[in-house]
């Protein structure tokens, strides 16, 4: 497809994406009301519906504590802890007069080991419910345990459950599919890695490899699921129910910044920066975080150099998005799960007004920080999980940062101020990789 015809500001963005040099861009929309909207074909969505997708991870919380022992200690909730990282902070170069970092610490997600844990996971749960419901088999105010029942999981292995994904997202699928009873598939693109398909392998998923990327591999599940009227088709790029699963994330969070007697208002802004492939984990969280915080929430997603498919989504806001090979780029990086090359429409529309910039890095920085993360918080993340330690120095470093900063008056309250990185998988990365992720990490480190 043609580029929409670029402002003088547009063409410079476009020229400085397309070089594959780490860039940031803040959001001249940005609304200072957070509103239930939607546009075009995406439905009107609000507070009411990010806390049914809450409710019903309560109502499931039973049952996935008897399917998952390691969710028995949380009473079946799955969850993350808010981390302070003083030391982190420090060796990421973020001085204490700019605020204070904390780590939202998704890449430890119980059950499937990332933040697609929130929002694939809702969505079978939701599918589950919804053919209970239907069937009578069972009422909303019944224990969930009855889900487990030889009835129930007869009645979910006649449907099948396919998603798209380069790796995240089909292991928190498939597992919880195969978990509750259904037959499991995932279409998995060229760049997911090989353990992710042997670990979905090993809970009796079926796997279905293509030879090219992410988008190709969700359409051609999405194809196939037309033809079945028994198979249920998770789609990454316009599905609601994933969205507001990730949304869920924002009250439990809005409770651990409460616990650790953090403030949140004009004079105490929260920053939060969210590693981003097609936009839906990010934009489910930004909308909930918005619910909560309105204007003193900024949202920014972090992106690869070669996949900046939400920023250039920003940029042109056409019915259709662009893709990053419009512009030249590869859309190849180590970070697999954000090698994307298309947006989400259903993300750029929900948050498009309330996102407050993208910015892009580096791989040989994911790595880096992926090894200081290490070092100094004693955490095991993946290379994409590791965009978000970016999102301090892109604002205090940059003329483009530092111009945000100004224009929404924030200057003066940066020191009172808190940033929370997310990281969104790492969990069950296998030892023998991860240590090559730390030793690329070592090489990139200042003698």
């Amino acid at each position: 497809m043609t580029l929409a015809q670029p402002s003088n500001d547009q063409t410079q963005r476009l020229q400085q994406l397309a070089s594959g040099q780490p860039t940031l861009w803040t959001n001249p929309a940005l609304a200072d009301t957070t509103l239930a909207h939607g546009t075009g074909e995406t439905p009107a969505v609000g507070p009411a519906h990010m806390l049914a997708a809450e409710a019903r991870f309560g109502r499931f919380a039973p049952l996935l504590a008897e399917l998952f022992p390691e969710l028995q200690p949380a009473g079946g909730r799955i969850e993350s802890e808010l981390l302070p990282a003083p030391a982190l902070q420090a060796a990421l170069g973020m001085p204490a007069d700019f605020g204070k970092l904390l780590v939202k610490a998704d890449h430890g997600l119980p059950v499937a080991g990332s933040i697609k844990a929130r929002g694939g996971i809702h969505e079978v749960l939701e599918l589950a419910e919804r053919l209970a419901l239907e069937y009578g088999l069972l009422q909303l105010d019944a224990d969930y345990r009855v889900l487990a029942s030889p009835a129930i999981k007869a009645l979910f292995s006649r449907y099948e459950v396919a998603v798209g994904s380069t790796g995240n997202l089909g292991l928190s699928i498939g597992v919880m599919a195969s978990a509750l009873g259904f037959r499991a598939t995932v279409h998995m693109s060229a760049d997911a890695k090989a353990w992710k398909k042997d670990r979905l392998r090993a809970r009796g998923v079926r796997v279905v490899e293509h030879a090219g990327d992410y988008e190709q591999a969700v359409a051609a599940g999405r194809r196939q699921a037309a033809q079945d009227p028994f198979i249920h088709f998770i789609d990454d790029e316009r599905s609601l129910s994933l969205f507001l699963g990730y949304s869920a994330a924002a009250p439990n969070l809005g409770r651990q910044i409460e616990a650790l007697g953090i403030t949140v208002d004009a004079q105490h802004p929260l920053f939060v920066y969210l590693p981003c492939g097609v936009g839906g984990a990010p934009g489910g969280i930004t909308f909930g975080l918005k619910q909560l915080y309105g204007p003193h929430v900024h949202c920014f997603f972090a992106e690869p150099v070669q996949s900046p498919c939400f920023l250039l989504r920003m940029l042109d806001r056409r019915d259709t998005a662009p893709s990053v090979y419009d512009i030249g780029l590869s859309n190849r990086t180590e970070a697999d799960g954000l090698a994307v090359p298309r947006a989400s429409d259903l993300a750029a529309d929900v948050i498009g007004d309330e996102l407050s910039g993208v910015y892009t890095v580096a791989d040989d920085t994911l790595f880096r920080h992926l090894y200081l993360a290490r070092q100094h918080a004693g955490l095991q993340v993946e290379p994409s999980a590791a965009a978000g330690f970016s999102g301090p120095a892109m604002l205090r470093e940059t003329a483009e940062g530092q111009a945000y900063l100004k224009r929404h008056d924030l200057l003066p309250v940066m020191q009172a101020a808190t940033h929370i990185a997310w990281t969104t998988g790492g969990l069950f990365v296998p030892e023998a990789e991860y240590r090559k992720f730390l030793e690329r990490g070592v090489s990139l480190e200042p003698v």
